[in-house]
Formats: structure tokens, sequence, C-alpha cells
């Protein structure tokens, strides 16, 4: 463990050290499913980090073995498991549980929602923790943020898209709420296993999809096929979840509720860094290899038309699902307040800084 996350734990080790000795001896034996293979990285580091850092923390005393899906064969029942007892924990993503609950989609991200500085002023501040406990009781599961990928690219297109009459019938691999937008514009959404996904543009089968950011997709090949990379809307903060079964935190000493608790707020701060880090790199090398990559905006109407089908899909939500209105009113009252500052603060620097290096 590096200097900075030894750091990061002196307020948790002070915490452990005071409690009761017999709680620092227990020994607590518990397993970890992950969403991603063992090799997906950065997000597969997750689940090793945290058993690190926990073990740490309590001198071996409280191991976490991981599994990656690759072990498990289970990638998108991580909910299903830790509710099940069969895994005490999981790190996934919330929007991969819409068909079960379509509340759940809020606590990684929706389409032109917060960023990923605002949300976690929601989490932590505007009452999205409780919020997001209170969605994940049904399932006698907590859900604590796992990390944030930032702002994801809107996909990689076959061809410019130009207007509205370029969306008919164009066929796209993109997930969740986004999916049912791009569907009400007419496109012919579809979901892909990820390892099928650059022969199927590379074929033809498909003309565009969505997947991470350059960390990820540089890994896929994606950009050696596909000219045009569109800039993101769909995923402004998509964060990921570490899933403990409630029944199994609630057995739990207290000093080693407070180890997992700081742990994981921990990993998610450095996961977030990490998934920052490898996209500025892997963009870097993208434009090394291939600097006639095109990277695009949508036009204005196709934007706005996107924008309107978001509302329309969220209202209707909301219309059916008090829980869904709840958490929806929420997240917009809290855009309200922060938005303001992060054009005032982020863009206007950014704006600020450009002149200077020009």
């Amino acid at each position: 463990m590096n200097r900075l996350a030894r750091m990061t734990l002196c307020f948790a080790v002070v915490l452990f050290l005071a409690m009761p000795a017999l709680a620092q001896d227990q020994k607590v034996r518990w397993k970890l499913a992950m969403t991603w293979t063992s090799t997906l990285e950065p997000l597969a580091l997750a689940g090793p980090w945290l058993a690190e850092m926990v073990s740490e923390m309590t001198d071996g005393n409280f191991e976490i073995r991981f599994e990656g899906a690759e072990k498990h064969k289970a990638a998108l029942e991580i909910l299903d498991m830790v509710k099940g007892g069969q895994f005490e924990m999981g790190h996934s993503a919330s929007y991969y549980w819409k068909g079960k609950d379509v509340t759940t989609t809020f606590f990684t991200t929706a389409p032109f929602d917060l960023n990923a500085a605002e949300q976690y002023g929601w989490y932590y501040y505007g009452g999205g923790l409780e919020l997001m406990q209170k969605v994940y009781s049904k399932f006698d599961v907590y859900s604590f943020p796992g990390g944030n990928t930032g702002v994801q690219m809107g996909g990689w297109f076959r061809k410019e898209i130009k207007s509205l009459d370029d969306l008919q019938g164009l066929k796209m691999r993109i997930p969740g709420l986004a999916g049912e937008v791009f569907a009400k514009l007419g496109v012919n959404v579809t979901n892909i296993a990820p390892g099928e996904l650059y022969t199927a543009l590379d074929r033809g089968t498909i003309d565009a999809l969505e997947w991470v950011g350059p960390g990820m997709d540089i890994k896929m090949g994606f950009h050696k096929i596909t000219p045009y990379y569109y800039a993101g809307w769909q995923e402004p903060a998509s964060e990921l979840q570490f899933l403990v079964n409630k029944a199994a935190f609630d057995k739990l000493p207290p000093a080693y509720q407070t180890v997992l608790t700081t742990a994981m707020q921990a990993i998610a701060f450095k996961m977030t860094a990490a998934n920052f880090e490898a996209n500025a790199r892997a963009w870097e090398q993208m434009k090394a290899e291939l600097p006639d990559i095109k990277v695009m905006t949508f036009p204005e109407p196709v934007l706005k038309a996107m924008k309107a089908a978001t509302d329309e899909v969220m209202a209707g939500y909301a219309a059916e699902n008090p829980e869904f209105k709840e958490v929806y009113e929420s997240r917009k009252a809290y855009l309200a307040v922060a938005r303001p500052w992060t054009k005032v603060s982020e863009q206007y620097y950014i704006e600020t800084s450009d002149v200077v290096a020009e």
C-alpha cells in the first residue's frame, strides 16, 4: 500500500485501536463477488484493494476473499448473490438491477444528470446515501459508493450523426435509461456480450456502441475501426457500488463496521482517481496511434431531442413509482444548487486556462 493510501486510513485506525481488544481479535472471513473479470482494470482492482486495506487495518483478522466474474460465472447477479448470502459483499453498478427496481439506476447515473463531483455532494450532503439505503432495504442489502468512472463517452459511431434522421434505424449497443431514450428516437437498441462487441461493430452487425471511456475502450480496439467518438450525455457520473449483506454487516463488531465503511470510502476515492488516470493515459495513446479520431458532439437539435425524450422517460417512471419520483426530485433539487457553481468554477476555469494556453 502506498503512502497516500496509508494516510487516508489514519483516522479509522485510531478509532479501531480505541475499540475493545476482544473485537480486534475476532476472526471474520468474507467473500466478495465482482461483476468484472479479474483482468478488467481498473474496475477489478476494487476487490483486491479493499481486501488488502481491511486486512491491514485488522492485523489480518478480517479477511475478504474476492472473485471475478470468470470464477463465479454470474456477472449480473451480484445483487441476488449478496442478498442470498452466497457472498457477503459485491462490487458492481446499480443500473444493472434496473429490471428489479428502476430506481436503483440513479445510484449509478442518469442521462443529463449530476456529474461526479455533484453526485458525491448529493450522496454525502444532499440525502443521497439515506435514499440509497431506503431503496436497497427491500433487498436486505446495504449499498455504498464504490468509485466513479466520471463522464462516460457517448460512443463509437461508424458514421457521423448530422440530424435526427441519422438515428432512424441505427443499430446500437447502449444500456439502461439511455437505451430507452435512444429507442424513442428511432434507434434499434441491442445488448451484446462484451466479448462480441468488436466483431459486431467491425462487421456492421451494429452501427454504434457505447462502452465507457478511453481507459477501457482502448483495450477493446474500437478506435481502430470507427472514426467518430461522441461526447457523453448518457452517463455523466457512473458510480460503482459496494453491496453488503445486511445481516452479515449487522453481526460485525462496531470496530469492524467502522473499518469496513471507512475502507470502502477510501477505495471509492482511489477507484475514481484510477479511472481518471486510465482515461487520460489511454486518450494520449489513442491520439498518438490514430490522430484522425474525430471527437464529436451531437448536433443541438439531436441533443434537445435526447433531453426531451429523457424527460419523458423520467416522467413516466415517476408517475407510476413514488420511490423513483422521490429520488428523481431529490437529484433535480441538488442539481439546481450544484450546477451553477460547477459552471462558475470548473467550466470558467477551463475556458480561462484555454485562453492562457493559446
